[in-house]
């Protein structure tokens, strides 16, 4: 075991309480709580450790947010525990949309692992709602779900409409829950929802199948799957978290992912950090997105360009794209990503910081960030062959 992973896992042992995974193993009240997205996935990497401890702790976390699930459908954003009371999140200026993908998928890949047929008739009527609440928000019953800005993880960046990150943890969701049980509308809906993404995220020529035909026919062609689709047209920056999923799910054909992964190989090796940027290019002073990105934050300013969502590195997000290039059979370039994983990770003996400047490799965020070492482990044990189910 590699100095690197020995620390990754300690991390994530420092900051197991009985409720579940907190975000930071640092003494800041925010992150001091039970969160749905950071939470499952240091629970993801508990599970593929195999550390008994590690996995009791994700079935705690997945516990938690079942028993504080809206009655709506919801998960909660965060839960807070005081002596007093239980303090519940949704989202600061806007509702998350992807905790409930990211709670199914946690649910069904703990029962995969552990084959927990009990855990899983406890959890079903929690991941139905939550599969109903996420059909409800399509709308106009067009397979995609609408997500607000601020809507998802990125929630200081502006994008909106179907963004396709959201789309792609619902597919996940869905095959993780099909593998564990038979169910044909929620089937049919899969192929329904894989198939918009594949024809309405690159430009193909064809308007067959298009959503937005006018946006369609604006899209100029790029090596990726574009950001978002909104009513008003495309948001076409690079996603690295919504690319690493496509790579990760066989989102497209062998000519959608060499195109993707020569683009991404050339993008993280231009950065000091060398490693992806969450968004790419960055949004400037001036440009017509400025405005948006300025004023979406509750409290402080932090998305300067390079930094945090707006080019900012996050070894998490990095994390992913690693396990989608083992997935596309890249073992080697996968084993370079993790490599520079543990070198950010390692800055200030190991303080596992939550992102860095992209441009000059300085760190940003909290450190001892709980998912920054998660990102790590998945990565590791995807090397090694224990992946999750896809």
């Amino acid at each position: 075991m590699t100095t690197a992973y020995s620390q990754a896992i300690d991390l994530l042992h420092r900051v197991v309480t009985e409720k579940g995974f907190l975000a930071s193993a640092n003494d800041i009240a925010n992150y001091r709580r039970v969160w749905a997205r950071d939470g499952v996935i240091c629970g993801l990497a508990g599970l593929v450790d195999g550390d008994s401890k590690l996995v009791e702790a994700f079935k705690q976390t997945l516990i938690t947010l079942a028993e504080h699930q809206h009655n709506l459908g919801s998960i909660p954003s965060n839960v807070y525990f005081t002596e007093a009371k239980v303090e519940l999140s949704f989202g600061g200026l806007a509702g998350r949309v992807d905790t409930v993908s990211w709670f199914i998928i946690g649910v069904c890949q703990y029962v995969l692992k552990t084959e927990d047929s009990a855990f899983m008739r406890m959890m079903k009527p929690h991941l139905l709602r939550g599969f109903e609440l996420m059909h409800s928000w399509e709308y106009n019953d067009g397979d995609l779900m609408y997500v607000p800005r601020s809507g998802n993880w990125a929630d200081e960046y502006p994008t909106q409409g179907f963004i396709l990150y959201d789309q792609l943890l619902r597919v996940w969701a869905m095959r993780s829950y099909l593998k564990l049980h038979a169910d044909a509308a929620l089937s049919k809906k899969l192929e329904a929802i894989t198939a918009k993404l594949t024809k309405n995220y690159k430009q193909r020529g064809s308007q067959e199948g298009v959503y937005h035909p006018k946006a369609y026919a604006a899209l100029n062609e790029k090596p990726y799957w574009v950001a978002s689709l909104e009513p008003a047209g495309y948001q076409t920056q690079f996603d690295a978290f919504a690319n690493s999923l496509a790579l990760m799910l066989d989102l497209g054909n062998d000519q959608d992912k060499t195109q993707l992964i020569d683009y991404t190989e050339a993008t993280r090796k231009s950065l000091a950090t060398q490693l992806l940027p969450a968004f790419w290019p960055v949004i400037k002073e001036g440009d017509e997105d400025w405005r948006f990105l300025i004023n979406n934050c509750k409290y402080e300013f932090r998305n300067y360009p390079y930094e945090f969502h707006n080019g900012g590195t996050w070894q998490m997000v990095n994390g992913f794209y690693a396990m989608g290039l083992v997935k596309q059979g890249k073992k080697e370039l996968a084993e370079e990503v993790l490599s520079q994983i543990d070198k950010l990770n390692a800055k200030e003996k190991w303080s596992f910081y939550e992102n860095f400047n992209s441009k000059t490799g300085e760190p940003n965020g909290v450190p001892y960030c709980t998912w920054s070492a998660a990102g790590a482990v998945l990565v590791h044990q995807a090397l090694q062959g224990n992946t999750l189910f896809l």
